[in-house]
């Protein structure tokens, strides 16, 4: 069976209102993606839309999207996980070229959360979970992550200023990446003082809604070597489910399907978390990012503060994590995140990330979570 590879990655500008439709919306980040590659629309055998369903008025965005981007009549196919939709499309076309059922594969994600207000949209988001049990007594995506940053707090010391120093960072990469939302570097003082949204999270350990797209173009290995010079090669994959209740997990200091997930990919790509030179992991908020750097292997459990406390998460440190600003600046257009994620370390394992570059940068991890926990994506890349 030949590799698979990642020949192009984009994506569209992330904003907290485009004022575009999806299907224009979409376009952009295909433009970038198809940027530079030796083929056209037409040499792309399927493409796999991701989003998650009722941000917006389109039923079925799969076949609107893939007419405009003139990819008709090859097959187009709609792929959901919450937030994790598009590293499990980048899953489901790996699994396609390497059945040899296609040659070129097109994924792309996209959300635009604009047309919802903010209570509409945490509203949805809510029902990402069990719709009997637990999402209508408020589980909400900020509640269902404070229970886990108390839980930390409660098992490991863990402290507010702790959770506010992930925001530090993340603001100062952030506010030089030209496709983030949020570009202003932020003080601790800031974090730390700006409104409680659920105890103990603030605004600013929190993501935002936004609009955008994400494309990564994939290709069975010989494809990707006639039509780029850098192939990015897709050496590990990992995914896990866990319960969709919270009160079904078996702790609340970690995600298990994200540790279970970052075993099957360490294990694919017969490497450990020591041979990983850059990662973007999910922050959706301060507490997710402390969270992967122990679920990950980057840390062990209860220890991951102290990278951040030693700014060794930062682009010159010695485990260098969400250098493009991550989802705290970016911002998390839901079914555009994980191709975002995707497309950093393309750029970083190619040299051509524009925020912060990781010298050296050959091995590169994305971890992206759906929900609050229920769906782990790891993807490891070389270059």
């Amino acid at each position: 069976m030949e590799d698979v590879a990642i020949a192009g990655a984009g994506q569209s500008v992330f904003s907290r209102k485009c004022g575009v439709s999806i299907r224009e919306l979409c376009f952009e980040a295909f433009k970038e993606a198809m940027e530079g590659l030796d083929i056209t629309g037409d040499d792309i055998d399927a493409s796999i839309i991701c989003s998650a369903p009722e941000y917006d008025k389109q039923r079925s965005p799969a076949g609107l999207i893939s007419e405009y981007l003139e990819l008709t009549p090859k097959p187009s196919f709609y792929v959901e996980t919450v937030c994790s939709s598009s590293s499990t499309g980048l899953r489901v076309a790996w699994s396609l070229v390497k059945a040899g059922l296609h040659r070129v594969v097109a994924v792309i994600g996209f959300q635009k959360m604009s047309e919802l207000t903010s209570r509409e949209a945490a509203e949805r988001m809510g029902r990402g979970g069990d719709i009997i049990w637990e999402s209508p007594f408020g589980l909400t995506m900020p509640a269902g992550y404070a229970m886990y940053a108390r839980a930390h707090m409660a098992k490991y010391g863990t402290t507010e200023e702790q959770l506010a120093k992930v925001r530090v960072k993340n603001s100062h990469y952030g506010a030089s990446n030209p496709k983030a939302t949020y570009r202003k570097e932020l003080s601790l003082d800031e974090i730390l003082g700006s409104e409680v949204v659920t105890s103990p999270l603030k605004k600013f350990d929190c993501c935002a809604n936004a609009d955008g797209s994400s494309c990564i173009i994939v290709a069975r290995g010989d494809v990707a070597k006639g039509i780029t010079d850098v192939p990015i090669w897709i050496i590990g994959l990992g995914a896990a489910t866990d319960t969709m209740t919270m009160s079904g997990r078996e702790s609340l200091t970690g995600l298990r399907c994200a540790q279970e997930a970052g075993k099957q990919a360490y294990q694919m790509a017969g490497i450990g978390a020591q041979d990983i030179d850059v990662a973007e992991v999910h922050d959706c908020f301060t507490i997710s990012e402390i969270l992967a750097y122990e679920d990950l292997g980057f840390a062990k459990p209860g220890e991951g503060v102290g990278l951040i406390e030693e700014k060794q998460t930062y682009a010159d440190g010695k485990m260098p994590v969400n250098v493009d600003g991550g989802l705290l600046s970016k911002g998390h257009p839901i079914g555009a995140t994980g191709g975002s994620q995707i497309r950093t370390i393309v750029h970083q394992l190619r040299g051509q990330a524009t925020e912060a570059q990781v010298k050296g940068a050959e091995i590169g991890l994305v971890h992206n979570i759906g929900g609050i926990g229920q769906y782990g994506n790891v993807t490891i890349l070389r270059r």
